[in-house]
């Protein structure tokens, strides 16, 4: 058999890259496929990273859904992405096959990386509005005390102050002054010492007020109290009934205190003791 040679003027059409030898073996370096490649016959495929980075996904998601529990989940959501990427690469080489899982893994994990961030910024914001809360809460009960302080101060006087009360009522108690009863006389006794308490009192608000004085109460300097004296002259008089815009009304209240009596006395009083603290006047006696 004879193969023919072309002139040497004339050069083929096509020359295998082996010198023109289309039987020769191919070139060397790597073989491409458009298939993916698969593990080989028999061989175990290596699934583990991605299934891993699945748990670790669903693990991550649900624990940063708990506020107690978020600043837990950033580790296994971050675990899951790693591992889920090394499987992602494992199934590229060809030798898992589970590429699914290992995508999940993935997404899970970022998401479970964001429901960390924000819950835990949440959790941020509750705590210090809860800080804050506290702090005003405290601050409120600072100022309060400091304000029931500074009421229950501006409530004890000297004898002759004037004390408004919050409907409008200004009172004044004079310093008391001795008081001789008649020979009928009730809560007396010889040789106690019997003084009189006046207590003024002038409504300047703009309604008439209902006064419910009861009556005032005398202690002496060491907290004995006083008794009431009654007698037939008719001078105490007991502030009671309405009392009219800018009118004034002026009781006048004896008391008997016993002869080691300190020589100094605080009168308690309210116009309405039922609503209104009492107000102290205190100071000597002589």
């Amino acid at each position: 058999m004879t193969v023919s040679v072309p002139p040497d003027d004339q050069t083929p059409v096509e020359q295998s890259p082996q010198g023109g030898n289309p039987w020769g073996p191919p070139p060397p370096g790597p073989l491409t496929s458009p298939w993916p490649s698969y593990p080989a016959p028999g061989a175990q495929p290596r699934n583990g990273m991605g299934v891993t980075a699945l748990v670790l996904g669903v693990i991550g998601v649900v624990l940063g859904l708990f506020v107690v529990l978020f600043w837990m989940s950033w580790l296994p959501a971050l675990l899951a992405v790693v591992f889920g990427f090394v499987g992602l690469s494992q199934v590229r080489k060809g030798v898992a096959t589970n590429r699914g899982m290992a995508l999940s893994g993935v997404i899970l994990g970022v998401v479970g990386m964001l429901i960390a961030v924000g819950t835990g910024v949440f959790a941020v914001v509750k705590v210090r509005e809860f800080a804050d809360d506290s702090r005003a809460h405290s601050e409120s009960v600072k100022a309060s005390a400091s304000a029931s302080a500074a009421a229950e101060k501006a409530r004890h006087l000297s004898f002759g102050q004037t004390y408004t009360f919050e409907n409008g009522l200004k009172v004044t108690v004079a310093k008391p002054e001795p008081f001789v009863p008649d020979d009928y006389v009730l809560g007396h006794a010889q040789g106690n010492k019997a003084v009189q308490v006046t207590v003024t009192v002038v409504n300047t608000g703009t309604e008439r007020v209902d006064v419910k004085t009861g009556l005032p109460s005398v202690n002496d300097a060491d907290g004995a109290s006083a008794e009431l004296v009654i007698d037939g002259s008719g001078r105490q008089k007991v502030i009671t009934g309405y009392l009219l815009p800018g009118r004034e009304a002026i009781g006048k209240y004896a008391f008997s205190l016993p002869p080691d009596a300190a020589a100094g006395a605080e009168v308690e009083f309210s116009p309405d003791a039922k609503k209104w603290h009492d107000a102290y006047w205190s100071g000597p006696l002589a």
